[in-house]
C-alpha cells in the first residue's frame, strides 16, 4: 500500500520548516552562557555548531534520498543494523532529549519572566511546562498557523537586535576568548542545542514534492540560513554589550537591545523571548509525546501509552509522562547542565546516524542514491567518519555530570529494551 500522506511540500516550504524549526528558543536562552564560556568570539561556537550539523546533516540528506519515509531515524538503524535495539535506542533517546529539551527552554522562558515577576526558576519553569501540557492535552486547532505566527515573532527579535548591532561594528575584538579554543569548543558544544531540528525535516519526506532532490537541499540550506543569522547576531551581541554582563543576565538578548533604545526595548524583547520560548517548550510537548504515543502502539513501549482519550482525542498517558520527566530535569534548575544532557543525547543520536551510513555503505552498496554525500574514499564516507568523530570530540567538551545523567539515560534504555523483550530473549 502507498503512502496516505500527500506531497504538497516543496523546496520552499521545506526550506521554510527547516529553518522555522532551528531559529527557535534555543539562541535566546543559551547566547549569555555562551558568551561566558567564548567571550567576543562567540560567533565562532555558531559557526563550530554549524559545521558539527553539516557532517550530519549530509549524512542525513544521503540516507534519506535511499529511505524517505517517515520515522526516519527508526528505518536507518534498522536498515543499516538489523537489530530492533537500535531502532528502539534511538527513539528512546529522541524522546529523551526531547523531554530534556523542553525543561531547558523552560528555564530559559524563566530567565525572561524574572524581568517581570521575581519567582525561582525551578518553580517558573514547572508552571510553564504543566500548563502547556494541560493546553497539550485539550488540542490545538490550526497549530500550523500559530507555529508561523510565533516563529515570525521569533525572527523579528533576532532581526533587531541585528540591525542594533550592526551599527556599532565593529566595536570589540571579535577573536578574543577568555580562555582560547577551549571556551570556543565549550561553547560551541553549548550552542549546539541551537542547531538542533534541521533532522525534523527527514521525518516529513512522505509530504515533500521530488524529497531525492529537495530534502538535500533543504537540509544544506537550512542549516546555512539559520548559520549566517546566528553569525550576525552573536557579533551584534558582543557589539551592544561586554560579554561578561551577558553571560550573567537571565535576559542577554533583551539587555543586549536596551543598551541602545533603553528600558522599552528590555520590555519588547523579553516579550518576544517569552513568546518564542512558550512556543517552543509546547511543540517540544507535543513532539515528545507523540512520539511515546507512536512507539507504545508499535508495541516498543507498554501500550498503556497509547491510550486515546475519548473525549478529547489525545494520548493523554503519553503526555503526562512527557510532562513528568520534564519536570525532573526542569526541578534542577540549572540550564548549562540540562542543555549538556540534551546535546550528549542528541550527539549520541548522531552518531548513530553517521555510523548507519557508514554501515549501508558497505552492506548495500548497489543501493540508489540519487544524492551522495561528497568526499569518499572509494565507498569510505569521509563525512559521515567526521560526524562520528566529531560528535565524540564534543562529548568531551560537555559538563561531565551532563554525560553521567546521558550515559545512565542511555543504559536505561537498554534496561527497559531488555524487561519489554524479556520474553523475547528468554526464547531465544
Amino acid at each position: 500500500m502507498g503512502s496516505s500522506l500527500k506531497r504538497e511540500i516543496g523546496l520552499f516550504e521545506a526550506i521554510g520548516f527547516g529553518v522555522g524549526i532551528i531559529l527557535g528558543a534555543g539562541i535566546y536562552a543559551l547566547i549569555g552562557p555562551a558568551a561566558e564560556m567564548a567571550g567576543n568570539a562567540l560567533w565562532m561556537s555558531f559557526v563550530l555548531g554549524a559545521i558539527i550539523s553539516s557532517f550530519t546533516g549530509l549524512s542525513y540528506a544521503e540516507l534519506s534520498t535511499m529511505f524517505p519515509e517517515a520515522a526516519a531515524e527508526y528505518v536507518y538503524a534498522k536498515k543499516a543494523f538489523g537489530k530492533e535495539l537500535w531502532a528502539f535506542l534511538l527513539g528512546w533517546l529522541i524522546i529523551f532529549a526531547g523531554a530534556v529539551s523542553v525543561s531547558t527552554v523552560a528555564i530559559g522562558f524563566s530567565g525572561y519572566l524574572r524581568s517581570f515577576i521575581d519567582m525561582p526558576t525551578s518553580v517558573t519553569a514547572l508552571l510553564l511546562i504543566g500548563m502547556l501540557s494541560f493546553l497539550n492535552f485539550l488540542g490545538i486547532e490550526e497549530s500550523s498557523r500559530v507555529n508561523i505566527m510565533f516563529t515570525a515573532i521569533e525572527v523579528a527579535g533576532l532581526a533587531l537586535i541585528i540591525f542594533l548591532g550592526l551599527g556599532r561594528f565593529p566595536n570589540v575584538d571579535y577573536l578574543a576568548s577568555p580562555t582560547g579554543l577551549q571556551g570556543i569548543f565549550a561553547g560551541a558544544a553549548l550552542i549546539f542545542f541551537a542547531y538542533l531540528g534541521f533532522e525534523d525535516i527527514v521525518n516529513i519526506a512522505e509530504e515533500i514534492e521530488d524529497p531525492q532532490k529537495n530534502i538535500p537541499r533543504a537540509l544544506i540550506f537550512s542549516i546555512i540560513v539559520a548559520t549566517v543569522f546566528y553569525v550576525l547576531v552573536a557579533v551584534s551581541a558582543v557589539s551592544l554589550a561586554d560579554w561578561r554582563i551577558l553571560g550573567g543576565s537571565d535576559a542577554p538578548l533583551a539587555y543586549a537591545a536596551s543598551t541602545v533604545l533603553g528600558g522599552n526595548a528590555f520590555f519588547v524583547l523579553s516579550i518576544i523571548a517569552l513568546f518564542a520560548t512558550a512556543n517552543t517548550v509546547l511543540i517540544l510537548l507535543m513532539v515528545g509525546s507523540r512520539m511515546v504515543y507512536g512507539m507504545a502502539r508499535d508495541g516498543s513501549l507498554p501500550k498503556i501509552f497509547s491510550i486515546v482519550h475519548e473525549e478529547r482525542g489525545t494520548p493523554w498517558i503519553a503526555i503526562v509522562a512527557v510532562m513528568l520527566l520534564s519536570m525532573l530535569f526542569a526541578a534542577i534548575g540549572d540550564i548549562r547542565l540540562i542543555a549538556g544532557v540534551t546535546n550528549f543525547a542528541t550527539f549520541t543520536i548522531f552518531a548513530l546516524v553517521n555510523l548507519s551510513l557508514l554501515s549501508l555503505r558497505y552492506k548495500q552498496p548497489d543501493l540508489k542514491r540519487p544524492f551522495k554525500v561528497p568526499f569518499n574514499i572509494g565507498r569510505f564516507p569521509v563525512v559521515a567518519f567526521l560526524g562520528v568523530a566529531s560528535c565524540i570530540f564534543f562529548v568531551f567538551h560537555i559538563d561531565l555530570l551532563a554525560v553521567m545523567i546521558g550515559f545512565l539515560a542511555l543504559v536505561g534504555g537498554v534496561l527497559m529494551y531488555g524487561i519489554l523483550n524479556l520474553k523475547k530473549i528468554v526464547e531465544k
